[in-house]
C-alpha cells in the first residue's frame, strides 16, 4: 500500500533501503553526520537541507563526514567505486561541480572505455539544482546540460516522491557513474511512493498526460509547469501530451518521436540556460529525424541567457511559467501567443 512521502524522504529511503541491503553502499558528504561526538544530537545535520538525517543512526560509519573540498571527496568516491564499493557522494549544490569537475568528466566517465569495459565505476553523485530558492545565481543553476553532454555519465533529473526513490535506487545498483539530480524547490512536493524497494529503469520517458493537438516535453520541476500548461489550454479545447523526460542520458527519445508524429507540434521546456540546454538537443534530432511529421515551428521555452537573479522579483521572471508554456504551444499551433 502506498503511503504519501515528501521527495526529500524519498532520497532519505532510498538511501536508508540501499545501505541496509548491501554493504558496499555508503555515503559521503558534507555536514551530513554533524554534531558525532558532542551532547547534542549525534546527527544533527543530514546534509544542508538535512536530506539524508537520522542515517548516521542506522549506518553508523558507513556515513562519511567530509572536508568541505569537493576535489577530495569526489574523488575519493571515485576511486573506492573503482575498487568495489558503491559510494552515493552528495555534491550539495550542483553549481559546486566546478572544483571537482575533472574527477568526474576526465575520470568516473572515462574509466570503462579507457580499460576495454573491465573497469566498473558505480558512484552516484547527489546534487541540488534548479532555481527559486532565494539562493542567488551560484546556488541556482540547473546545469543538467553540462553532464549530458559527457559520454560515459547518466544523468537523472525526478519529478515526483515516485520517481525519486525509484530512480534513485537504480542510480546506486548501476554499474556507471550517476549524477542525480534533486529540484531544490520539490523536496516539500508529496506524492504515494511503495513502502517496499523498487527500481525504475534509465531512459524510458513517462507520459503524464495524454494529448493529441501538441506534445510538451520537460523533465524536473518543468514538468508541473508543463501540467499547468495542459490544464489551461485544456480550457480552450487544446489537449496536450506532456513527457517527463526523467533521465537525460539516457533519453528517451523514442517516446517523444512517437508522440510528436502523432500531434505534429512540439514545444520542449527546459530550466537551463538556453545556450546547448536540453531543448536544443531534443529540439535538433526531432528536426532532423521526423521533419515531415511538423505541422508548426518547434517551440523552446528556457530562462534568458542571465545568471540567475537574486532579486525575488526578478527570479520569478527568469524561471519558465506555465504561462509561456501556453503561449509557446499556441504559437507552433498557429493560434497566436506572445512573440
Amino acid at each position: 500500500m502506498a503511503r504519501k512521502l515528501s521527495m526529500k524522504l524519498a532520497v532519505n529511503e532510498a538511501i536508508d533501503q540501499e545501505m541496509a541491503r548491501d554493504s558496499s553502499v555508503i555515503k559521503l558528504g558534507e555536514d551530513i553526520v554533524g554534531g558525532t561526538g558532542t551532547q547534542g544530537e549525534q546527527d544533527a545535520w543530514g546534509g544542508v537541507l538535512g536530506v539524508t538525517k537520522g542515517l548516521h543512526a542506522k549506518h553508523g560509519d558507513r556515513m562519511l563526514d567530509t572536508p568541505l573540498s569537493e576535489s577530495a571527496y569526489i574523488g575519493a568516491a571515485v576511486g573506492a567505486a573503482a575498487c568495489g564499493m558503491r559510494p552515493v557522494a552528495e555534491l550539495m549544490f550542483i553549481d559546486f561541480m566546478g572544483v571537482c569537475f575533472d574527477q568526474i568528466f576526465n575520470q568516473a566517465a572515462k574509466f570503462r572505455y579507457m580499460f576495454g569495459g573491465k573497469a566498473e565505476t558505480p558512484v552516484v553523485i547527489r546534487a541540488m539544482v534548479g532555481a527559486g530558492f532565494r539562493a542567488a545565481a551560484q546556488h541556482s543553476q540547473m546545469l543538467t546540460p553540462i553532464f549530458t553532454h559527457i559520454p560515459g555519465l547518466k544523468v537523472v533529473c525526478p519529478s515526483t516522491p515516485y520517481d525519486t526513490k525509484g530512480l534513485l535506487i537504480q542510480s546506486i545498483r548501476d554499474n556507471d557513474p550517476v549524477i542525480f539530480c534533486e529540484h531544490k524547490n520539490l523536496y516539500g512536493l508529496e506524492g504515494e511512493v511503495p513502502e517496499n524497494p523498487y527500481a525504475i529503469p534509465f531512459g524510458e520517458a513517462n507520459i503524464v498526460r495524454d494529448g493529441k493537438h501538441v506534445t510538451i516535453v520537460a523533465y524536473g520541476l518543468m514538468v508541473h509547469r508543463a501540467l499547468e500548461a495542459a490544464t489551461a489550454l485544456a480550457r480552450d479545447g487544446i489537449e496536450a501530451e506532456v513527457i517527463d523526460l526523467r533521465t537525460l542520458s539516457p533519453l528517451d527519445l523514442d517516446t517523444v518521436l512517437e508522440s510528436v508524429e502523432n500531434t505534429g507540434h512540439l514545444v520542449v521546456v527546459d530550466e537551463a540556460s538556453p545556450r546547448c540546454n536540453i531543448a536544443t538537443d531534443i529540439s535538433a534530432q526531432v528536426a532532423q529525424q521526423i521533419f515531415g511529421a511538423l505541422k508548426g515551428p518547434i517551440e523552446m521555452v528556457a530562462p534568458p541567457h542571465v545568471p540567475v537573479p537574486f532579486s525575488p522579483v526578478l527570479e520569478d521572471l527568469y524561471i519558465p511559467s506555465a504561462e509561456r508554456i501556453v503561449e509557446a504551444a499556441r504559437r507552433t499551433l498557429g493560434k497566436g501567443g506572445k512573440h
